[in-house]
């Protein structure tokens, strides 16, 4: 098979099935090489034993003949197959029973390894023994060689019979970790499944559901937790969508209802304009009256338009960084020629440029929406002014540029200082529209605010409230 298939395969695997496939094989390759590692150990060990015996035998053999008391046959212990006293020319001078007293254990050239320490494996038809024989040697003076050969079968054996038990044992093993491991992982993997259904569900139903949160503290409950702050957010996101989208159709929908009144108004008096002279003169004022509310109007739907399009820029990320130094006080003084006709006065304090990076025309939008918004407000007077600020109790000494604008107005209770730069939020809901603003001013000038780095507050001013406006100062160009 081809790698691509097995790569399918793979995939087409569940998680499940992949953890299990890959813990079974590395739980057999792991007992594998343990098992590996259990054989040449138990090798090593008896091959060990087996050795320190025949040394063992061979050196109290070696003790006898150097006390003279050497027999014929040579008496050995139980374990041992036979005994060998050769000479330099390996011709048998003494044996065991049993022994063969005509052939040596060894050839002549193993036979001077023997004598130096070595220790020989030789295959036992030569000795009339089945299987190898391990051979030992132990030197005597005049060139004689104790020789002590062991059969290695009984090592072989146990050898063996360790090798089949694990051939056997360790498959069955490998299968019962998988059927509990199958059954481990998919009680762990449980609460995955769990959320996965409750997901299904979710997206089938309503939103504001959530998914179930597993018991304890491990990483599927801080998962579901997780996800169920995302779904949060999401919800709260689309909530502000929809009350979006229906404050801006609603917005959009007055201007043009009237405007659409106002046409066919207009249509039907200049229709009936020329029936009369002074009957037409009359028409004609009230249709240049009815056509100049139609251009209020359509400024208004221009403006919000023109909102609507920021604040969805801003959503967006897409307004222009602040790149240049701006004179904010310069700004202030330019817009309060805007308000020479306002219906109270605006003043403006600046007396020395103030420096901030910024965007002139985001700078002026910002001053001039909280101007507008105070002048709508304002019972005898707005004042504008640009400084630097003190300290404050909470950010510590003042740094960068304070912009304030302050009205005496009714002002805004402390509960609604942060409501009111929410969009299309008014304080009194049954204040007229045209009166009120769309309700997108002061969104916009937190949007810019945070554009240029800075923060937006409302605070009481005694009567009225004031708008503060902090921004990082600039250096001086």
């Amino acid at each position: 098979m081809n790698a691509s298939g097995l790569t399918g395969r793979w995939h087409r695997l569940t998680l499940r099935g992949r953890l299990i496939l890959i813990g079974s094989v590395g739980v057999a390759a792991g007992l594998a090489l343990g098992g590996l590692i259990l054989v040449r150990t138990l090798e090593f060990t008896l091959q060990r034993n087996l050795d320190e015996g025949a040394v063992g035998t061979a050196r109290d053999v070696a003790a006898l003949a150097h006390a003279g008391r050497l027999s014929d046959p040579i008496p050995v212990g139980g374990g041992v197959a036979f005994v060998q006293v050769v000479d330099g020319q390996g011709r048998v001078m003494a044996a065991s029973a049993g022994a063969d007293r005509l052939v040596p254990a060894l050839r002549p050239g193993d036979l001077a390894s023997a004598r130096s320490g070595a220790r020989l494996t030789v295959d036992g038809e030569q000795l009339g023994i089945t299987g190898a024989v391990r051979v030992v040697g132990e030197p005597l003076p005049g060139e004689r060689t104790v020789l002590v050969a062991v059969s290695e079968r009984g090592m072989a054996e146990s050898i063996s019979v360790v090798k089949g038990t694990l051939l056997v044992a360790f498959p069955i093993l490998v299968g019962l970790l998988a059927a509990v491991a199958w059954r481990v992982v998919g009680w762990t993997l449980a609460p995955v499944e769990a959320l996965r259904r409750g997901a299904a569900e979710i997206t089938g139903t309503s939103s504001a559901r959530r998914l179930p949160v597993p018991a304890g503290n491990d990483e599927v409950h801080r998962l579901a937790v997780t996800l169920n702050d995302m779904l949060g957010r999401l919800e709260s996101t689309r909530g502000r969508q929809r009350a979006f989208v229906a404050d801006a159709a609603h917005e959009l929908r007055s201007p043009l209802a009237s405007m659409r009144t106002q046409l066919e108004v207009a249509v039907r008096l200049d229709s009936s304009g020329p029936s009369g002279g002074s009957s037409g003169g009359s028409s004609g004022g009230s249709a240049g009256e009815l056509l100049t509310d139609l251009l209020t109007d359509v400024n208004r739907l221009a403006d919000l338009t023109n909102d609507l399009l920021l604040l969805a820029r801003a959503d967006e990320g897409a307004l222009p960084r602040p790149a240049e130094r701006v004179d904010v006080a310069a700004l202030a003084k330019e817009l309060a020629g805007r308000y020479a006709d306002a219906r109270v006065p605006v003043r403006v304090d600046a007396p020395g440029a103030r420096w901030v990076r910024g965007t002139p025309g985001a700078l002026r939008q910002l001053i001039g929406n909280l101007a507008d918004n105070a002048v709508r407000h304002a019972a005898t007077q707005v004042l504008v002014t640009v400084e630097e600020p003190g300290d404050d109790p909470v950010d510590g000494p003042g740094e960068g540029v304070l912009i304030t604008v302050a009205d005496d107005g009714p002002g805004i209770a402390a509960a609604d200082r942060d409501r009111v730069f929410d969009r299309f939020t008014r304080l009194d809901d049954a204040r007229a529209r045209d009166d009120g603003g769309s309700g997108l001013g002061l969104a916009i000038v937190r949007e810019l605010t945070r554009l240029h780095g800075g923060t937006v507050t409302l605070a009481d001013a005694g009567p009225g409230v004031r708008a503060e406006v902090r921004l990082p100062a600039a250096d001086q160009p």
